[in-house]
């Protein structure tokens, strides 16, 4: 069965840019981006001429990089290719519900004071793409162990009725002690909280992190191919 609320998943970064993030966008006629150090997605239209892919190269700047994530539309020839990356778009099946959250004292919401932890440990387990301004997406809640940081995930993409949950990540020395899917579920909790529902991305090849979203409840709404660009 189509979930009609999921339609807006197909362009959750341009939707996001539109909306919720709109304060932290930057726009050259059709094309908008997100400002440096917060990310570095781009949108487009669904069905971008050359005029459009112009003013995302003037928008971005010579030899910039251009992550336009989920868009199926191709640059022009003198794009450079950066990367291409299959995955998943997973989201939370309406009309679930997660349960009542457990109270848990060792997660922590973070802030401004934590960021070059938070840097240095999404560096270090490469989740996803993470700037010095990444926070000011959303909420980002963490684990700390004899006072370091060691787990963390937060809020990402916000189109309407939506929130992404993104950079879920773990220290390698404390894996298997269950603190993704504590933030997970967390996370969940705060999102529909709010009547909205949660959703996320994963590459094809991170089947254990599939597998663990699987089991708290996620579902495989279609596949995706994110690219990278350089502008000319």
């Amino acid at each position: 069965m189509v979930d009609r609320d999921a339609v807006t998943l197909d362009d959750p970064v341009g939707e996001s840019l539109r909306g919720h993030h709109a304060h932290l966008a930057r726009r050259l006629g059709r094309a908008a981006g997100y400002l440096p150090e917060v990310a570095t997605f781009s949108a487009v239209s669904a069905d971008p001429g050359p005029a459009e892919w112009a003013d995302l190269a003037r928008l971005l700047g010579r030899g910039e990089f251009a992550d336009l994530f989920s868009c199926p539309a191709t640059p022009p020839a003198d794009w450079e290719p950066v990367f291409t990356l299959d995955g998943f778009q997973m989201i939370w099946p309406a009309g679930s519900h997660p349960g009542p959250a457990e109270p848990d004292s060792q997660i922590a919401e973070l802030g401004v004071g934590d960021v070059p932890e938070m840097l240095d440990l999404t560096a270090r387990t490469r989740p996803g793409p993470f700037w010095p301004r990444t926070l000011e997406l959303g909420t980002y809640l963490g684990i700390r162990e004899n006072g370091v940081l060691v787990a963390m995930a937060g809020e990402r993409l916000r189109p309407p009725g939506w929130t992404e949950i993104s950079a879920v990540c773990t220290a390698p020395e404390v894996r298997g002690r269950g603190h993704a899917s504590r933030l997970v579920r967390a996370l969940v909790a705060r999102i529909t909280s709010r009547n909205e529902r949660p959703f996320l991305h994963a590459a094809e090849a991170n089947v254990d992190a599939i597998a663990l979203y699987e089991r708290l409840g996620f579902v495989v709404r279609r596949r995706v191919t994110f690219r990278g660009y350089r502008t000319p």
